[in-house]
């Protein structure tokens, strides 16, 4: 039999009409309406953020598997696989977003690029919140759910929010690793993360890399190295590797056509 292609969700797909730019729920809500979505593998066209705070089972992000918990706080980006299994009463809160729906608000185009949450890696975009950071977030996510049915007074309000809540949680999660690390270090391996997501298929070598990112192929090496603890080279390996598995998985497509896609010749 053949196998059906990844589904890939906008917010209109999944919220009232009119919503295609952002759209908050609590999750028990959002998983009677969309149960029949969220057990099957799928990608989102938009940021994807779910707090728990009851229930339990697993998530699968890109192959990676967590347990889902209480307190527990996922962070997608578009273009990640991902589905659940529950166990038990789910609880908690959603936020779909797209990029579009902060562009206007923020002058730095590439502003999420800061957030290590939102790199597409699935091993940064799970956390589990400490007691008092998960209460600040609870609280941010309740004011956001006040003020998301009605987006045409409250637009602004929910992006200041939005944005609180991501900084709240960077400074609780990801702020203390990254403050020995020099912030130059890691605008250039973000740079660098984001240039293989765009061209792992034409471009398989480091040394492609260096050179739009206006570095020597041996500097490169040398930071992916010091802070991710893999080479240049496995980095962009393990993008294409991924990009295999989902389509050997998910599409409508057999080993010589997924060579084809990722551009393996002869």
């Amino acid at each position: 039999m053949a196998k059906e292609k990844i589904p890939v969700y906008d917010i209109c797909n999944l919220g009232d009409e009119g919503r295609d730019e952002f759209l908050a729920d609590r999750f028990s809500s959002y998983l009677h309406k969309h149960f029949d979505h969220l057990h099957f593998p799928h990608k989102h066209a938009f940021y994807h953020l779910v707090l728990f705070t009851g229930g339990g089972g697993e998530h699968t992000i890109d192959f990676s598997r967590f347990t889902v918990q209480p307190g527990q706080l996922y962070f997608m980006a578009p273009g990640q696989v991902h589905g659940w299994a529950f166990e038990g009463r789910m609880e908690g809160y959603i936020v779909n977003f797209t990029e579009a729906f902060l562009k206007p608000f923020l002058q730095n185009p590439a502003y999420l690029d800061r957030f290590a949450f939102f790199s597409g890696a699935s091993e940064e975009c799970v956390h589990q919140l400490p007691p008092v950071v998960y209460e600040q977030v609870c609280g941010l996510f309740e004011q956001i759910l006040q003020r998301g049915n009605d987006q045409r007074h409250y637009g602004d309000l929910l992006r200041v929010l939005l944005l609180q809540l991501f900084l709240v949680v960077d400074d609780a999660v990801a702020g203390k690793e990254s403050n020995a690390v020099p912030q130059q270090k890691l605008v250039l391996l973000k740079g660098f993360r984001k240039l293989i997501d765009t061209h792992y298929r034409a471009l398989r070598l480091p040394k492609e890399y260096a050179d739009l990112l206006y570095v020597t192929p041996n500097h490169l090496n040398a930071l992916s190295q010091d802070l991710v603890g893999k080479t240049a080279g496995e980095l962009i390996r393990d993008r294409i590797l991924l990009e295999s598995k989902r389509l050997l998985a998910n599409a409508q497509m057999t080993v010589t056509e997924v060579a084809y896609d990722l551009n393996f010749r002869g």
